[in-house]
């Protein structure tokens, strides 16, 4: 299955591209991405060079992927969603070595207008809710909401809320597949 890319869209020689993925209006990808198979780029994407972006993720409209963020598989990101790579830019001094990596785990949802501080890890099948600040690590299938981010609940890896304690321990199942998951104080993950 061949990647289609918009007239429009500027790919630098050199950038690796998977098989059935979509590059579409004004994107930009740099010669040193590395972009998995069935990904989405949409309108006005960029990508840079030290990044990679896993198998079946999708990158909404107006999304920087700058050096040093690394996307999993089936990763989600909501339009205009901000990534950062240097915690302290100043535009008089340069800081390009002193860039934090960023990881964004398998099956993760980033929502629209949100904000990553660089050097954070998102854990597997998180969820950052519209216009979150997160600023520190966050674990798997917590759902962050707010400036700063923090954690409100869980949700499944359909994307449904767990009827379940921020911390402690208990179980529950997602409403839609049925599939059970535990937690064990404070940290949740599917039976």
């Amino acid at each position: 299955m061949a990647v289609t890319v918009h007239p429009s869209a500027i790919v630098d020689e050199g950038a690796q591209i998977g098989d059935g993925s979509r590059v579409w209006h004004f994107v930009h990808v740099c010669s040193g991405a590395r972009i998995g198979k069935g990904v989405s780029l949409g309108q006005n994407v960029f990508v840079g060079n030290k990044v990679t972006i896993g198998d079946n993720c999708k990158i909404q409209n107006n999304v920087s992927v700058y050096d040093n963020v690394h996307l999993e598989e089936g990763v989600f990101c909501g339009p205009s969603m901000v990534f950062t790579n240097v915690y302290n830019p100043r535009s008089l001094i340069e800081r390009k070595d002193e860039y934090r990596d960023t990881l964004v785990k398998r099956g993760a949802t980033l929502g629209a207008n949100c904000t990553l501080v660089c050097g954070v890890t998102i854990g597997e099948f998180a969820f950052i809710g519209a216009g979150a600040v997160v600023n520190k690590d966050v674990p798997a299938y917590a759902l962050m909401v707010g400036v700063p981010a923090r954690q409100i609940g869980w949700m499944s890896e359909f994307g449904e809320q767990l009827n379940l304690p921020v911390e402690g321990n208990g179980e529950a199942s997602c409403a839609h597949t049925n599939s059970k998951y535990i937690l064990n104080n404070g940290q949740l993950s599917k039976a």
